[in-house]
């Protein structure tokens, strides 16, 4: 493997493809040369807590707490204080278990302190030994709604609650437009040697990032290349729901459809081995292509992509100056 430790290396990423690919990332790079920026449009309330899903995912992976079977959540959890609530007449569609409730009640707590959701997110980064930075897209509240058929919802309620059945007809960022980003995320893009767009959903995990006031236009201005890893496998989503979304918002299901909506961005691409062929006859000709296995079913497995996708961006390395 051919890699650079010392590059300044900043992730876009959210979901169980984002952490899987932070989890390869962070082992290539000297400690403190990784900032993640972390999508929170996915974040929510429930039983009074604030939630932060994807932050909390990229915290556990990182600490080797995640349980990697589910997906989601810590391993080894228990479910008995859900159950309580449940007997209480509360709902309980989403799961939290009794470990993961420890990271809710202290983000909950240092919120209604006045803390800002980036210091909290570095404070338990720091509680778990973890040294890659990570950044919260924003701190103010931004929220991803999906409207369809049966109405506008809640993101957590279309994906969980409804386990993303109703047909997406569009999707807003709540707050986006009023949100800027948190203390870091432009600095971190402005410096970095290398920018990533993890295997996340388009629409859900990179989307409401890009959204945030700034975030997209500092990108356009980065000297660093910006390399995109495909959520896709055969037109397929590994994980998730971005198939099925890209399908429903009109987009093609592959390399040229996630290309087409990074298309302002993007300097390279990597894709799985079976889309090699159509992502070089569907792509433009400045946006460069290379291939791999894309399944990251293990530690080693995340690292190889993420180093397939590190030695593109550094091919792809231009000495100064603005994108053209």
């Amino acid at each position: 493997m051919i890699h650079r430790p010392l590059s300044r290396i900043v992730v876009l990423a959210g979901g169980v493809g984002g952490s899987r690919f932070v989890r390869g990332v962070a082992p290539l790079a000297a400690p403190g040369r990784t900032t993640v920026i972390i999508n929170t449009g996915d974040d929510d309330q429930f039983h009074g807590l604030q939630v932060s899903p994807d932050a909390d995912t990229i915290l556990y992976v990182l600490a080797g707490l995640a349980d990697t079977r589910r997906g989601w959540g810590r391993r080894g959890e228990s479910f008995r204080t859900l159950g309580a609530l449940r007997t209480l007449g509360n709902q309980t569609w989403f799961q939290l278990g009794d470990l993961d409730l420890a990271t809710h009640i202290d983000r909950t707590a240092r919120r209604l302190a006045g803390e800002p959701l980036s210091a909290i997110i570095a404070t338990h980064a720091r509680a778990l030994g973890i040294s890659t930075r990570l950044l919260p897209m924003t701190d103010a509240p931004v929220r991803t709604r999906i409207r369809t058929a049966r109405g506008e919802l809640a993101f957590q309620e279309w994906l969980v609650r409804e386990r993303a059945r109703p047909k997406v007809l569009s999707i807003r960022y709540v707050g986006c437009r009023k949100a800027d980003p948190a203390p870091g995320v432009l600095d971190a893009i402005a410096a970095a040697d290398v920018i990533l767009l993890a295997p996340s959903n388009p629409f859900v995990s990179l989307g409401p990032i890009l959204a945030v006031r700034g975030v997209r236009r500092a990108l356009r201005a980065a000297r660093a290349p910006i390399v995109a890893i495909s959520p896709l496998i055969g037109g397929r989503s590994v994980r998730g729901p971005a198939d099925r979304m890209m399908r429903a918002l009109g987009v093609p299901c592959g390399p040229a459809g996630l290309a087409a909506l990074f298309s302002d961005l993007l300097d390279g691409i990597v894709v799985d081995d079976c889309d090699l062929a159509s992502a070089r006859r569907g792509l433009p000709a400045n946006v460069a292509i290379t291939a791999t296995n894309l399944l990251m079913t293990s530690p080693a497995r995340s690292r190889e992509v993420a180093d397939v996708a590190l030695q593109l961006a550094h091919s792809l390395a231009r000495p100064e100056g603005e994108r053209p």
